[in-house]
């Protein structure tokens, strides 16, 4: 089993997003169901978002031991689901003849250094028909300080995602989230220079900026945003299925 110490602060800080959680996860919500897996559970923040309605169980799977277990106090406080489990490890930990309906990747994939061989290496865990699902930070121009303090090796333009998904996968949705919201990032990455944002610039960001991203996305066509949004989709594998 694999297991490290997370070396970002961040997840504590954007835990009272709850505008942003609310925004991207309407985005994706239709999509996860079956058996999930959740890679690189965190503090559990998804789980509480989206483990419920078509979902049969949900393998919170998480390298570092602390924020494992929190996950784990969560679910036996039932401040989580009971279907939510804990994985202490990455995806390499997972054993080759698991499958899943759903595979997140939740502002995670940008820490990996070999991103393109760990979405091949998710897609060989999807099911036939599966669904993959990518948020992460975007535009390489607006890399910070405060990207670089909590351990991302790149943010990502929709050329870039879409670049790193294996061929067998089938985009079917790309698209740039919270239009208004890059000009905080802009503003962080030209002017302040932060390796940390303070609690008052995200509610101002989250309580005011993100609703009206949430209003301006659709009419932009998801062309802006400081967010990329990917969501893949696994072929049907011959002999199998459909569902009823």
């Amino acid at each position: 089993m694999s297991t490290r110490s997370y070396e970002g602060s961040e997840l504590e800080l954007f835990e009272t997003a709850a505008n942003w959680k609310a925004y991207w996860s309407s985005r994706i919500a239709a999509h996860v169901r079956g058996r999930v897996l959740d890679v690189g559970a965190g503090i559990g923040a998804t789980a509480k978002l989206l483990a419920s309605g078509h979902v049969d169980s949900w393998t919170a799977l998480e390298p570092d031991p602390n924020l494992a277990e929190r996950i784990e106090d969560a679910v036996r406080a039932s401040r989580l689901p009971g279907r939510v489990s804990v994985r202490r490890g990455t995806l390499a930990s997972i054993d080759a003849s698991e499958s899943f309906d759903t595979i997140l990747y939740i502002d995670v994939l940008e820490h990996i250094v070999d991103d393109r061989g760990e979405l091949l290496a998710a897609a060989r865990h999807l099911k036939s028909e599966g669904h993959l699902i990518v948020l992460a930070p975007a535009h390489q121009w607006l890399y910070s300080p405060f990207d670089r303090a909590i351990g991302h090796h790149r943010r990502y333009s929709r050329q870039s995602l879409l670049a790193a998904a294996p061929d067998p996968l089938h985009a079917t949705d790309c698209r740039y989230l919270d239009s208004v919201g890059m000009i905080a990032s802009l503003a962080n990455r030209v002017l302040l220079r932060s390796s940390t944002p303070t609690l008052s610039q995200i509610a101002l960001w989250d309580r005011v900026m993100v609703p009206c991203s949430r209003r301006l996305d659709p009419l932009l066509s998801g062309r802006l945003g400081k967010s990329v949004l990917g969501m893949f989709h696994a072929p049907r594998r011959h002999g199998t299925a459909a569902p009823g």
